[in-house]
């Protein structure tokens, strides 16, 4: 009987290229953005062998690094028996195709951070909405790069439409697709807009019927890797697949959780941001990030152990600007404790987030106070309100007493009157029965709540 055969994955040796531009310094310094680069490569199944790095006025517009630094880089590709140079920014379609003739070697692929990124995402996305955001994005990128790193190196790699073969760059679209004139991309891109409109009417149907339940929303974000579906799942049992690698998931979770109120809130995982997040990624993925729009609290989750948490922590706040989700009230949950010294945090750090909740998801350490906390913010970010409820309507009397808090019942004829203050998700359901002459919904009495 013959021995089965088994399928080695790709492993490529790479080279990882970054530089620095004087007077314009990045969020994260060189060397740990490089070290995240490096992570970004191992999760795509790339063995980091050595790096280079440069200090530049300014970008070379031809090869993006200086001639002299080029130079170097050819070297080592040679000696070190590279098959991957990875450039932490992204590089302009001149800019790759320069530097692929002057390294003058077909089994060498040339590739920046956002390339590698969408390999990484390519791997990662399960669900059919998640595919086909990944393959959007990646022909997007491509279009104005069909160079040899998508034609001749896809035939050789034999990559194929939606699996993972092919070697990191070129999972996603395979070698048919790959090897299309611009025009047949173009209408690629174009079928897949439309098929994911027809993928998103089904979210809009979902969040509709989501609301309808009543339940307030929590949005968990943070940088990749901090720990969000592992708190997801300590939460609420939810399995998902969690690991210690960047992007381990991609597609939203949406799970029930008790609060210590007995209150139930729906408790929805997102996709982690990172640094230099491709901005094909943040419009291809803005209908799965909107998520976060309807949320009633953003939990916030953080890795506290973190050498570059600050950074981290900013880049999230970025994102979430870009999304117009910065009104939201947020609650930070500062994880990972049981990395640091005494499972505690450091002064330094309570000093830098206050307020924030710490907690180890992956040792239980700290949830109580999560979820109380939780429980304290969704009440103190309750609108007020005053209505009259008529009497025909008394599911609408239950559900203010179940969901919000009632400072004032009073029966008359035309129905409850009820005052006190409600979650920002039933607004609409209660908007209709504005007492006359209150508030608006949702506004402040003057010198009170």
């Amino acid at each position: 009987m013959p021995n089965p055969i088994t399928i080695q994955p790709i492993i490529e040796r790479g080279l990882l290229v970054g530089s620095e531009i004087k007077g314009k310094p990045g969020r994260f310094r060189l060397n740990d953005s490089l070290d995240e680069l490096g992570r970004l490569a191992e999760t795509a199944g790339v063995t980091v062998v050595t790096r280079i790095t440069q200090s530049l006025q300014h970008p070379h517009p031809a090869t993006y690094i200086g001639s002299g630094k080029l130079d170097e880089l050819v070297s080592l590709v040679k000696a070190e028996d590279i098959q991957i140079v990875l450039f932490d920014d992204e590089l302009s379609p001149r800019q790759q195709r320069e530097i692929e003739e002057t390294v003058d070697d077909e089994n060498v692929k040339i590739l920046d951070r956002t390339a590698l990124i969408l390999d990484i995402f390519a791997q990662h996305a399960h669900t059919r909405e998640g595919a086909l955001q990944v393959e959007l994005a990646q022909y997007e990128y491509r279009l104005p790069r069909l160079t040899r790193a998508w034609t001749h190196l896809a035939r050789q790699a034999g990559g194929r439409a939606g699996g993972s073969s092919g070697g990191v760059g070129l999972r996603g679209p395979g070698e048919t697709q790959l090897e299309m004139d611009r025009r047949e991309i173009g209408k690629k891109i174009a079928l897949l807009r439309k098929e994911l409109k027809h993928v998103h009417r089904h979210r809009e149907q979902y969040r509709a019927q989501r609301r309808q339940s009543d339940l307030p929303l929590v949005a968990l974000v943070g940088y990749t890797n901090a720990g969000k579906s592992t708190l997801l799942n300590a939460l609420s049992d939810a399995n998902v697949y969690a690991a210690d690698q960047l992007f381990a998931t991609l597609d939203p979770v949406t799970r029930r959780v008790a609060l210590p109120s007995g209150r139930t809130v729906l408790l929805t995982d997102t996709v982690g941001f990172i640094q230099k997040l491709p901005t094909q990624l943040v419009a291809a993925f803005r209908a799965t990030l909107e998520e976060i729009l309807e949320a009633d609290l953003i939990l916030h989750i953080m890795d506290a152990s973190h050498a570059n948490r600050v950074e981290q922590y900013q880049t999230v706040l970025d994102v979430l600007d870009e999304l117009g989700a910065t009104d939201i009230p947020m609650l930070t949950a500062l994880n990972k404790i049981d990395q640091l010294p005494g499972q505690r945090l450091p002064d330094a750090i309570q000093q830098q987030f206050p307020g924030g909740v710490a907690l180890s998801a992956l040792h239980n350490i700290g949830l109580s106070e999560l979820t109380e906390q939780l429980d304290t913010t969704l009440a103190q970010n309750m609108i007020p309100i005053e209505v009259r409820i008529p009497y025909q309507e008394s599911e609408l009397v239950d559900l203010f007493h179940r969901r919000g808090i009632v400072y004032r019942q009073e029966h008359g004829g035309e129905g409850t009157l009820l005052a006190g203050r409600i979650p920002r998700a039933l607004q609409r359901r209660f908007q209709a029965y504005q007492a006359p002459g209150k508030p608006a919904v949702g506004e402040r009495k003057e010198g009170g709540e």
